[in-house]
C-alpha cells in the first residue's frame, strides 16, 4: 500500500465535499488505516493501531477517543453515462471506546462528527452500551451507518446455515430499529403535547378576544356582526392540524444501503449495493432494481430468472435471494477453507474435494491466490487472502461512508440551527455568526466558531516540534556520540594539564569518564523523564470561518451566555501557538485549518477545564459546550502519595488529569482529603495508572472507594415509641441557647410518589429557583441594573438541558396531583404544594420544607410570579428590619438555610437526606422589650442560634421514625452461555444483587440476565465474574439511582421470639449498621458499639 503523505491530508481540507466525520471502533478501523499504508494488511485486525496506550493493548479494550485523517480515493459517475472520474476524498475517523465506563468518551465525540459508524455485534445483538450510542447519535442528529460485525461467528461459533443466519440477521436489525423507533416515538409525543398547548392558548386567546368583542358590541348596543374574513382568521388560527413526521429515512434497512455486514478479523464486509453490481449482468435487471430486491421476502425463479414477492411462491420451496446469492457463496468460502461449522482443521488439507470447491470458487470470482499462500497449512491464510481480493472490508466501509454520510457543507445545515436553538441565549446570537454556521463559511473574514470537545494531555517529547525529522538516535548512534564526547573532554584535560596528548593520558581520561557511565546514563534518564512534561491539546472542531497559528479568539466557559457576554467568569482572549493533524499515535503540524475539519489546538492550557467554545468575537458568540455526558461520575477514591513531600506532585497531577479526562472530577474535601471522582472502577484503574506515569510521576496510594449513600425515613410496624409521648411522632419543640426563640418542628416520610417527581424534575426545580433569584433580584427598590450576573446564566444553563422542563404552573399541578394519589392521610398531603417554601438539599433536593403556621411567615415558592412586588419582598427580607422589633418573618431565611444543611447531612452518618417533609408549625419570640439593642444587632445574635437550632430540631424528628440507608444501585447487564448461568448467578447473590430478568437469546445459546447490584459490593465484581466463567461471560454496569435497604440500622432484638431466635447478641448481621458504620468511621465519626480491643487477654510484663 503507498503511504499517503500528510501534505495531500492538508490539500483535501480545503473541499468540503470531499471531507467526511465520523467515529468507528477500533479492530474495524484497522483495514481502513492499512489503505493509507500506515500499517501492514496482514496485519490489520491485529495490531489495533489507534489503541496507543499500553493498557488498551493489554486488556483488548479502547480506553480514549483517537482521531485520524485518511485519504480515499474511487471511481465516480457525474452521470449513468458519464465516463467514471478518479476523486479523492478525506475521511476524519474517530475511534471511540465501547466499555460502558468510557461512555462521556463518545458524548465528547459525537459533537465532532456528522456522522457515526455503529457497530453490533452479530451473536450478542443489542446490549445498553448501543442504546446508549444510539441515543447520543439521536440527540446530536448524527447520520448513522450499521455495521452488523462478527458474522464470522455465526459460522464457526453458532453452526448456523445461510438460512438460520438471514432470520437471525431480520431480528438482529429489528431490535436495532426498535430502539431507534422508541426515540422517535418519545420525541413524537412531546411535539404533540406541545402543539396541543399551543392550540389551547389559541383557542384561549379567541374565545377571550370573541368576548371583548361582544362586550364592546352590547355597550354600543350595536348589532353589527364579525365580518367574515375575522371569523375565518380566528376559525384557521384555532383549528391547525398536527405535522406527523416521515420515520422512514430513520431506520436502518440493507436496501437503503445503510446497513454492513462484516468480520473484522477475517476482513471482508458487503453491502447490498455491492452484490447487486456483481449480479447486475447474471440476472439481467438493473442494479437500483436489484439493489431493493436482494435484501426482503423476495425469491428468484431459477427457469424464468424472475424475481418473485412471496405471495406469488405457490409452495415452492425457494430461498430469499440474500441466502441464495449472498449468504451462500460467503458459507462455501468458509467451507472450503477453514472447514466453515465443522470447526478448525477440517480445511483443505489432504481434502481434494475442498481443494475442488475453492478452485471453482476462484475460478468463478477471477481471483488467483497466490501459490505460496495455497501450500501454507493456515487454513486461515487463504481464507483471508481470498477475502481480501473478493470483499475487502475497506472498500466497503469506506465507499458507504461517502455515499451515505453528508459532507459538511450538508450536514451543519442540517443539524446546526437546532443546535444553536438549544445553546444558552439562543435568543441574543449575532445572525452573523449563525448564518456562518449554518451556511458553512470558510472565508478568512467570516466569524470563527470551533468546539473544543476534550484536553488530550501530550508528553513534550511527543510534539512534533520536538521530534526529530529522521526519528530518535539509535542505540549504536547514542553510543557514538558518547564516545566523542568523552574523547573531546579527554583532550581537553590533557591541554589543561601542560599539553600532555600521548595516548596513556587520553586512554587514562577515557576510562576515568566511562566508570561512571552507568550512574550518568541513570541520571539523565531521571532528568529526561523529570523533563518531558504534559502539554494539553484540544480536540476540536471547526464550524465556520479558518483558523491559523497566532489568531487571538475568545475561550467561551461552559456556562457563558450571548445574553450576558461578560458575566463572571468572562471569557479570555488567547492566541492559538499551534495547530495539529490528528493521525492517531501522531500530530503533523499544520499553518490553518479551514470549516468542517477535526483538528488539534494548542494554547488553551490553563483556559479549558474539559470543553468549551472558541469565538473570534464576544457578543453575540454561541455557546456549543452543552453536550449531555452518558455516565455521570459515581465512584469516590482519596488519594494520597507515599512520601508526604510529593503532595505537590500530585495536586498537580489531578488538575491535569481532570483538565484532559472528560469524566473525571476531582475535590478536595473538607476534612483535608483529595479526592478523584471516576465512572466505574475500569474507569478508575486507569485515572490511577496516568496519575503514576504521565501527570503526578509519584507513587499514590488509594483509599477505599467512597461510594455515596442517601439518608431517609419510613413509617416501620415496630417502631419505638415516640420520643415526647405528648406530641404526635416526628414532632420536636426546639429551644434556642438564650431561651428567646422557640420552634414547634414536624418531620414526616414523603410519599414515594412525591419524591420520585422531585428526583425526574432536579432541573426544572434548578431552572425555576434561578428564574425566582432574578424576579426578586429585578423586584428590589431602586435596582437599576442586575446585581449578579451568574443568575442569567443559571437561567440559561437549566434552559439548555432541553425545553421539556416543567414550568411553575405545571410542576405545582403534578405535585398536587401526586399528593392527591396519597391514600393514607389525605388531610394532611390536601393543600400542601400551596405550603412548600423551599426544596433540599442544595435548594433543589428530594425534600420540602412546608410553613403550616398559618401566618405566612415564609415566602412560598410555587407562588405566582404577579404576586412578587416590592411589598411582598420587603415583607420578608430579613436582612433589613422595617422595624426595631424582630417579628418570626425576619428568620424565614434562617430558617430555609438551616434546612438546606440538615438535608445536606443527615443524622445516621452524614450522607444526604432524601425524601422527607419538614412542617415548620410554629415560629414564637420571646425577648425582653426592655434592652435597648437595635433590631439589626438583635437579628445578627440570634442568627447563629436559630440555624443550630433548627438543624438539630430536624435530626431529632427525622430519628422519631424508622430510618433506612438508600444504596446507589448499578444496573447489570450479562450475557452469559447455559454452562456458566449458575456461577453467574452465585456471583450476583453473595454480592447482594437481585435478578430482575433471564431472557433466552433466540437463536443463540446465550442468556441476557439484568439485574441490579449495590455499588458498594460492586468493586471487584468483574474479574470474579470473568475468572468464575473463565472469561465465558462480562457485565457491564451502568449507574440507575438510589434504592432504598429495608433495614433499619438501629434494630436490636427487643421481642421475646427475637431474643429466642437470635439471642442477646443478635447473630444475624445488621447490613445497614454495617454500611452506616463504614462511613462514620471514614469520616472520623463517633461509631457505637465499636470495639477497640476484642478477646483481650493478659500480657506478660518484666515485672513478673
Amino acid at each position: 500500500m503507498p503511504v499517503v503523505n500528510p501534505e495531500k491530508l492538508v490539500g483535501l481540507q480545503r473541499s468540503s465535499e470531499a471531507v467526511r466525520n465520523d467515529h468507528g471502533k477500533t479492530s474495524l478501523t484497522d483495514a481502513l488505516i492499512a489503505t493509507n499504508g500506515i500499517i501492514s494488511p496482514k496485519l490489520a485486525g491485529k495490531i489495533r493501531y489507534l489503541d496507543s496506550r499500553p493498557d488498551e493493548q493489554l486488556r483488548g479494550i479502547t480506553m480514549e477517543s483517537s482521531a485520524i485523517s485518511l485519504l480515499f480515493s474511487m471511481l465516480r459517475r457525474t452521470s449513468p453515462e458519464a465516463i467514471p472520474e478518479q476523486k479523492e476524498y478525506l475521511i476524519n475517523l474517530i475511534d471511540s471506546p465501547g466499555h460502558i465506563d468510557f461512555s462521556s468518551e463518545v458524548s465528547t465525540a459525537s459533537r465532532l462528527c456528522d456522522g457515526a459508524v455503529v457497530l453490533v455485534d452479530a451473536v450478542e445483538g443489542v446490549c445498553s452500551q448501543t442504546v446508549t450510542v444510539l441515543r447520543q447519535v439521536w440527540t446530536e442528529h448524527l447520520k448513522p451507518l450499521l455495521v452488523i460485525n462478527k458474522m464470522d461467528r455465526l459460522i464457526t461459533e453458532l453452526k448456523m446455515g445461510p438460512g438460520e443466519a438471514y432470520t437471525h440477521l431480520s431480528k438482529l436489525i429489528e431490535q436495532v430499529n426498535a430502539v431507534v423507533g422508541s426515540f422517535f416515538q418519545g420525541e413524537r409525543m412531546e411535539e404533540d403535547l406541545k402543539w396541543r398547548e399551543r392550540v389551547d392558548e389559541r383557542v384561549a386567546a379567541a374565545s377571550a378576544k370573541e368576548q371583548e368583542r361582544a362586550e364592546k358590541r352590547t355597550s354600543k348596543s350595536t348589532n353589527r356582526a364579525l365580518p367574515d374574513d375575522e371569523e375565518n382568521e380566528m376559525t384557521s388560527s384555532t383549528t391547525g392540524e398536527f405535522e406527523e413526521k416521515d420515520d422512514q429515512d430513520i431506520y436502518f434497512a440493507p436496501e437503503n444501503n445503510n446497513v454492513i455486514f462484516s468480520s473484522a478479523v477475517d476482513g471482508w464486509a458487503l453491502t447490498v449495493r455491492q452484490f447487486a453490481a456483481i449480479y447486475e449482468k447474471k440476472l439481467g435487471i438493473k442494479r437500483a432494481s436489484l439493489e431493493q430486491v436482494l435484501w426482503g421476502d423476495f425469491y428468484l425463479d431459477p427457469k424464468t430468472k424472475r424475481v418473485l414477492a412471496q405471495k406469488h411462491l405457490k409452495g415452492r420451496p425457494l430461498k430469499p435471494m440474500f441466502v441464495q446469492l449472498v449468504l451462500e457463496p460467503i458459507w462455501a468460502v468458509y467451507e472450503a477453507t477453514t472447514g466453515g461449522g465443522r470447526g478448525k482443521g477440517h480445511g483443505i488439507d489432504g481434502r481434494s474435494s475442498d481443494a475442488t470447491m475453492l478452485d471453482k470458487i476462484t475460478k468463478s470470482l477471477s481471483i488467483t491466490i497466490p501459490p505460496h499462500v495455497l501450500r501454507s497449512r493456515d487454513s486461515r491464510a487463504i481464507l483471508i487472502t481470498l477475502f481480501a481480493a473478493w470483499l475487502p472490508l475497506s472498500t466497503a466501509i469506506l465507499v458507504s461512508v461517502i455515499e451515505h454520510l453528508p459532507s459538511p457543507l450538508i450536514a451543519q445545515s442540517n443539524r446546526l440551527p437546532a443546535m444553536v436553538d438549544a445553546s444558552p441565549g439562543a435568543a441574543h446570537v449575532d445572525p452573523v455568526v449563525r448564518d456562518a454556521m449554518v451556511n458553512f463559511k470558510a472565508s478568512k473574514g467570516d466569524p470563527v466558531v470551533a468546539y473544543v470537545s476534550k484536553m488530550v494531555a501530550i508528553p513534550e517529547s511527543e510534539l512534533p516540534q520536538n521530534k526529530r525529522r529522521g526519528g530518535g538516535l539509535s542505540a549504536e548512534e547514542a553510543r557514538e556520540m558518547g564516545r566523542k564526547k568523552r574523547a573531546e573532554i579527554a583532550r581537553a584535560q590533557a591541554l589543561s594539564n601542560g599539553e600532555r596528548s600521548d595516548l596513556t593520558d587520553v586512554t587514562q581520561a577515557l576510562q576515568s569518564s566511562s566508570i561512571g557511565e552507568e550512574d550518568g546514563d541513570a541520571s539523565f534518564a531521571e532528568e529526561k523523564q523529570d523533563a518531558d512534561p504534559e502539554h494539553l491539546i484540544g480536540f476540536a472542531r471547526l464550524y465556520s470561518g479558518t483558523l491559523s497559528v497566532g489568531d487571538a479568539v475568545y475561550v467561551l466557559p461552559p456556562k457563558f451566555s450571548p445574553a450576558n457576554p461578560h458575566a463572571h467568569p468572562q471569557p479570555q482572549k488567547v492566541t492559538v501557538t499551534a495547530l495539529y493533524l490528528l493521525m492517531g499515535r501522531g500530530l503533523e503540524p499544520l499553518t490553518s485549518v479551514p470549516a468542517g475539519v477535526v483538528f488539534g489546538v494548542a494554547g488553551l492550557e490553563g483556559h479549558i477545564l474539559k470543553s468549551g467554545t472558541l469565538c473570534s468575537q464576544l457578543s453575540g458568540s454561541v455557546n456549543l459546550a452543552s453536550v449531555s455526558m452518558a455516565s455521570k461520575p459515581i465512584v469516590r477514591v482519596a488519594l494520597e502519595p507515599v512520601n508526604p513531600s510529593d503532595l505537590g506532585k500530585l495536586i498537580t497531577g489531578l488538575k491535569l488529569l481532570e483538565q484532559s479526562d472528560p469524566c473525571a472530577e476531582y475535590e478536595m474535601l473538607e476534612s483535608g482529603e483529595h479526592v478523584v471522582l471516576t465512572a466505574g472502577e475500569l474507569h478508575l484503574e486507569r485515572c490511577l495508572k496516568d496519575l503514576r506515569e504521565r501527570f503526578a510521576r509519584c507513587e499514590i496510594q488509594a483509599g477505599e472507594p467512597i461510594v455515596p449513600y442517601r439518608e431517609s425515613i419510613v413509617s416501620a410496624s415496630e417502631m419505638a415509641a415516640p420520643k415526647q409521648k405528648d406530641l404526635p411522632r416526628g414532632t420536636v419543640v426546639g429551644n434556642t441557647t438564650s431561651k428567646q426563640i422557640t420552634l414547634r418542628m414536624r418531620v414526616r416520610p414523603l410519599p414515594t410518589v412525591v419524591t420520585e417527581l422531585l428526583v425526574r424534575n432536579v432541573e426544572a426545580i434548578k431552572r425555576l429557583y434561578s428564574e425566582r433569584r432574578a424576579e426578586e433580584e429585578g423586584a428590589k427598590l431602586n435596582t437599576t441594573e442586575p446585581q449578579d450576573g451568574e443568575i442569567d446564566n443559571e437561567i440559561d444553563e437549566a434552559q439548555a438541558v432541553g425545553n421539556s422542563l416543567l414550568s411553575l404552573g405545571d410542576l405545582r399541578k403534578d405535585l398536587e396531583e401526586a399528593f392527591r394519589g396519597v391514600k393514607a392521610e389525605k388531610d394532611i398531603w390536601a393543600d400542601v404544594a400551596d405550603k412548600i417554601i423551599a426544596f433540599g438539599p442544595r435548594r433543589v433536593g428530594p425534600n420540602l420544607l412546608i410553613d403550616a403556621t398559618g401566618a405566612d411567615i415564609c415566602q412560598r415558592f410555587l407562588r405566582d410570579s404577579h404576586k412578587i412586588d416590592g411589598a411582598d419582598t420587603t415583607d420578608h427580607d430579613s436582612a433589613q428590619p422595617s422595624a426595631d422589633v424582630l417579628k418570626p418573618g425576619d428568620f424565614a431565611d434562617k430558617i430555609s438555610y438551616a434546612f438546606q444543611l440538615a438535608t445536606a447531612q443527615g443524622p445516621l452518618c452524614n450522607e444526604p437526606i432524601q425524601g422527607i417533609a419538614v412542617f415548620l408549625e410554629e415560629v414564637s419570640l420571646n425577648i425582653p422589650t426592655e434592652e435597648e439593642t437595635p433590631a439589626r444587632e438583635k437579628l445578627g445574635r440570634l442568627t447563629g442560634e436559630v440555624i443550630k437550632t433548627v438543624r438539630t430540631t430536624i435530626h431529632q424528628g427525622f430519628l422519631d421514625w424508622s430510618p433506612r440507608l438508600l444504596l446507589a444501585m448499578y444496573s447489570c447487564e450479562i450475557q452469559a452461555s447455559t454452562e456458566v448461568l449458575g456461577r453467574v448467578y452465585g456471583v450476583i447473590t453473595r454480592r447482594r444483587g437481585r435478578i430482575l430478568s433471564e431472557s433466552l437469546k433466540e437463536g443463540t445459546p446465550f442468556f441476557t440476565i439484568l439485574s441490579v447490584l449495590p455499588v458498594a459490593e460492586s468493586f471487584g465484581f468483574s474479574d470474579e465474574i470473568r475468572k468464575r466463567t473463565s472469561g465465558a461471560a462480562s457485565p457491564q454496569l451502568v449507574f440507575c439511582g438510589f434504592e432504598m435497604l429495608d433495614e433499619d440500622p438501629f434494630w436490636v432484638p427487643f421481642t421475646e421470639e427475637d431474643l429466642e431466635d437470635l439471642g442477646e447478641l443478635a447473630d444475624k448481621e445488621n447490613v445497614a449498621k454495617r454500611y452506616m458504620d463504614g462511613v462514620r468511621k471514614r469520616k472520623g465519626l463517633f461509631v457505637r458499639g465499636r470495639k477497640l480491643v476484642e478477646n483481650a487477654e493478659k500480657q506478660k510484663t518484666l515485672k513478673r
